[in-house]
């Protein structure tokens, strides 16, 4: 028996998809080109937003903050997976499975907090659109991005403080490609209610409440977008505003999966694959999301390539 604060000599072994030998193969093969795909598209958005002046505003601040959170979050495990998916190493290392966990969850956890404030600033952009530049002031974009990242910090550490603390025992082997907090609970030797009550409330503090004021915000522009006569006013908030649901949907759908259902009650091999989701997949969609369509972005592409003009 050990535990994650008095076994560090141990590690884990990382079970992956090694229990689908022929899904090894394409896997990495499409998770390599996914994964380039998300450092190039999300480091294009940092580079253009801090090069393009006509990008300097909240919108931009804040998907800035999103792109250097997907960069941080997808390398926290994908690179890991890789090497687990070429059968080169399966094991991780006490100290860098706990190093994974938190950062995994910090990170998360900013997200979580990110995607709120990027709510509020399409509600203050729709709703209050001759006070927003009032409203979304510099120092307030600052101290709201600020927060978001001391909210998953926080997040973090107390869900982390809760597993580690956890006695563990068996083949410290994880059915998983990373180190996830339900698989991490079904290696503990004792009673996990009252550690599984404890990350229900935190998980569902950090999960259901920004849902609930992202709903909320999202009600108040709906009502606003009905009070607008321009077809072309209408398409272009439902365009902005539209692909910042998506992300929320792709997000928080898989996060709740994971976190909010009872331990009893989850697959590890399912789980494998929503983690897939939101570790791969969703970093990787949301640059794309944010900018497919978006004529600010498309422009300041344009400029930095040295072009005077795009087609409109």
């Amino acid at each position: 028996m050990g535990s994650f604060n008095t076994t560090l000599g141990e590690g884990f072994i990382l079970v992956g998809f090694s229990d689908w030998p022929y899904l090894e193969l394409p896997f990495f093969t499409f998770i390599s080109v996914f994964y380039s795909v998300t450092l190039f598209s999300n480091i294009t958005i940092i580079t253009l937003s801090q090069l393009d002046p006509r990008l300097h505003t909240p919108m931009y601040f804040f998907l800035c903050h999103l792109s250097f959170l997907d960069l941080c979050y997808t390398t926290s495990t994908v690179p890991q997976l890789l090497i687990n998916l070429s059968g080169f190493d399966r094991t991780i290392s006490y100290g860098g499975c706990v190093a994974q966990f938190f950062i995994s969850l910090a990170l998360g956890g900013t997200e979580c907090v990110l995607l709120v404030v990027m709510a509020f600033d399409r509600y203050a952009a729709v709703c209050r659109p001759l006070h927003y530049t009032t409203i979304m002031h510099p120092l307030l974009c600052q101290s709201l991005a600020i927060t978001s990242w001391v909210g998953g910090l926080l997040n973090a550490l107390i869900q982390t403080g809760l597993v580690a603390s956890l006695p563990l025992c068996g083949l410290h082997s994880l059915n998983h490609f990373f180190c996830e907090m339900p698989v991490l609970l079904k290696l503990a030797c004792e009673d996990t209610g009252g550690t599984e009550a404890n990350l229900f409330v935190a998980g569902a503090i950090i999960l259901v409440v920004p849902v609930a004021l992202i709903l909320g915000s999202y009600a108040h522009i709906a009502q606003a977008v009905l009070k607008i006569k321009s077809t072309t006013g209408r398409r272009k908030v439902f365009g902005t505003c539209g692909s910042h649901l998506l992300v929320v949907c792709l997000f928080y759908g898989s996060a709740m999966y994971t976190y909010l259902q009872p331990m009893g009650s989850y697959s590890e091999s399912e789980g494998k694959f929503v983690a897939l989701f939101y570790t791969v997949i969703s970093p990787m969609l949301n640059p794309l999301i944010y900018t497919l369509k978006n004529k600010d972005v498309k422009r300041a592409l344009w400029n930095v390539l040295g072009r005077d003009s795009i087609s409109r």
